[in-house]
C-alpha cells in the first residue's frame, strides 16, 4: 500500500460514522470523518490519499453525486458505497458511474474491512500507473519535433524505408532519430516503447492521442 493511506468515511449520522471510524482503526487503518460529502470536497485538494467510505443517502449531495463530482474532476480516489435495502437501484447507478463497491446494510464488519483493503490496493495501483504516465510525459517532451514525428511512424509500426519516405530524409537518418528516441524515452526495445506511448497517451496519428492506460 501507499505509505499512508487515509479511508474517509463520509456520514451524516454520527452514530454510524463513530462505528465505522472505530472499526477501520481496530483494524489498523488510519482515518478521517466527514458529516456530509460537502465537508469532504472542502477539505481538497489537501486530503491524503487513500479510499472514501460513503452512506448514499446524505442531504445536500447524495454519495452517487459526490462519486460524479469526484470524477468530474478527474480525482481517481476509490469510493465504496453504503446502502440500505431501499438504495439498492441508486447503489447499482454508482457503480455504473464508477464506484469500487457497494455494500447492503447490515453487513458483516469483515466484509466493509475487504472492500477496504481492495480498495486501498486498487488506488496504489492508480496512484503508481499515474506517477509512470507524468515521468514519461516528461520524457516525451525531451524530444524534438523530428524526433516525435519518426516515433509516430515507429508506433504505427512503418519500417524506417517508409517513414523515410514520410518525413523526406534518409533511412539512415532515421534510424539516427531512432536512436536518439530510445535513448531518450530510456526504452530498451521497440516493443517496451509502444508501451510507453500507450501509458503516456502520445499522439500516434498526426492530431489525434492515444488514450492513457489506467
Amino acid at each position: 500500500m501507499s505509505a499512508d493511506p487515509v479511508v474517509h468515511v463520509i456520514d451524516d449520522d454520527e452514530a454510524v460514522r463513530r462505528s465505522l471510524d472505530f472499526l477501520l482503526q481496530s483494524a489498523h487503518f488510519k482515518t478521517r470523518t466527514y458529516e456530509n460529502a460537502l465537508a469532504f470536497l472542502n477539505a481538497l485538494p489537501d486530503i491524503p490519499s487513500g479510499c472514501v467510505v460513503t452512506d448514499v443517502k446524505m442531504p445536500e449531495m447524495s454519495g452517487v453525486e459526490l462519486l460524479r463530482h469526484l470524477r468530474h474532476k478527474n480525482l481517481r480516489m476509490p469510493v465504496i458505497i453504503i446502502t440500505g435495502h431501499a438504495d439498492v437501484p441508486m447503489a447499482v447507478e454508482a457503480m455504473k458511474s464508477g464506484a469500487a463497491d457497494f455494500l447492503e446494510k447490515p453487513f458483516d464488519d469483515e466484509v466493509l474491512l475487504t472492500a477496504v483493503r481492495s480498495a486501498l490496493a486498487s488506488a496504489e495501483d492508480v496512484s503508481q500507473r499515474e506517477i509512470e504516465r507524468t515521468e514519461l510525459q516528461q520524457r516525451f517532451a525531451t524530444l524534438s519535433k523530428r524526433e516525435r514525428e519518426v516515433l509516430q511512424g515507429l508506433v504505427a509500426g512503418k519500417p524506417n524505408k517508409t517513414i523515410a519516405f514520410d518525413l523526406g530524409i534518409s533511412p539512415r537518418t532515421v534510424e539516427i532519430y531512432r536512436a536518439n528516441v530510445m535513448t531518450k524515452m530510456r526504452a530498451v526495445s521497440l516493443s517496451e516503447l509502444v508501451r510507453m506511448t500507450l501509458i503516456a497517451g502520445f499522439p500516434t496519428e498526426q492530431g489525434t492521442e492515444t488514450r492513457p492506460v489506467m
